[in-house]
């Protein structure tokens, strides 16, 4: 809200009395200061705001100690996923159509969703036990392989059936000589258990863990195929 004030200006046509003169600008002085007063208040009013929830996903025990005896002897490492700017911020996004896109204003994610999905596959791949050693892809970390990928859809998806649709993909390229040698992509729709933002984050939730352990299964199922030496 802003208030606008135009120029104001006072002739007299005819000589006033000298009383007059003198109490027309005490009178314009303390309107102006009630109008100002007024105009606080009515900002104020404006400014009060709703209080914000955060809602996070549900992430398993780190057991990055834990390895089977017939695990994989290699060093797995995790690059950030890329993604569209909705979900490296942290509103939670919801579609009304395959092209139209929302953010709840007050209900908002701890963390952007493409940083709590890596985190989740992170420990998914240390719990396991398959790997030597999984951690994220940093300059001063040294590994085998390096898993990167792109985070398409992580929305409520609105009509006569709610429901979230969680879309990635992931690629793993071999860091001896930089080939691509595996992929996968997984796409879902989850229903929701209600029309609520609860009810939705939870839907999410399970959806990214369905789409997190299929994509263990298949890395698993390509060590097995491909032994490394």
């Amino acid at each position: 809200m802003s208030l606008v004030r135009g120029d104001m200006e006072l002739r007299y046509w005819e000589r006033a009395p000298r009383g007059v003169e003198e109490t027309v600008p005490g009178m314009a002085t303390r309107a102006l200061i009630i109008a100002v007063a007024l105009a606080a208040g009515l900002l104020n009013g404006c400014g009060a705001t709703r209080p914000s929830k955060y809602y996070q996903l549900t992430v398993p025990a780190d057991a990055g100690a834990v390895e089977k005896p017939d695990a994989v002897p290699v060093t797995l490492l995790l690059g950030a996923l890329m993604t569209s700017h909705l979900y490296r911020e942290d509103r939670i996004v919801y579609g009304n159509g395959p092209e139209q896109l929302g953010t709840y204003e007050y209900q908002r994610w701890a963390e952007p969703p493409t940083e709590m999905i890596q985190e989740v596959l992170l420990r998914e791949l240390r719990a396991s036990g398959r790997y030597r050693a999984v951690y994220y892809r940093r300059s001063n970390v040294r590994g085998d392989f390096a898993l990167r990928g792109r985070l398409y859809d992580f929305k409520e998806v609105t009509g006569s059936e709610m429901s979230t649709r969680v879309t990635l993909e992931l690629e793993m390229r071999d860091l001896k000589n930089g080939a691509t040698v595996w992929t996968h992509y997984y796409t879902h729709d989850e229903p929701s258990s209600g029309k609520d933002v609860p009810s939705v984050v939870a839907a999410l939730d399970k959806n990214v863990h369905r789409g997190v352990q299929e994509i263990v299964e298949s890395l698993d199922r390509y060590f097995a195929s491909h032994p490394v030496k």
